[in-house]
């Protein structure tokens, strides 16, 4: 049976993007948290986007990939506030 509606992007990939950009407008603590968080969400967006009826698989890679990136941003962000 073949079925009408489109693939819809999933909500843990969305909300990837969302923590990765709020985490690099934030400070090292809360940036780190953030950047911890849109990995996770990127991962189960990508579980997620295997479904054939979920899309979101790319915006779920690249929410993990700028998560890493956070991390590291976080880490400077951090050390810059120590010295």
């Amino acid at each position: 049976m073949a079925s009408n509606s489109k693939a819809a992007f999933s909500l843990p990939s969305i909300l990837s993007i969302i923590a990765v950009v709020i985490s690099f407008k934030t400070g090292a603590i809360l940036g780190f948290i953030l950047a911890v968080v849109a990995i996770l969400l990127g991962i189960l967006g990508v579980v997620l986007s295997l479904a054939p009826s979920v899309r979101g698989g790319m915006a779920s890679l690249i929410g993990i990939f700028a998560g890493v990136v956070g991390i590291i941003a976080a880490v400077a962000k951090a050390i810059m506030w120590l010295f």
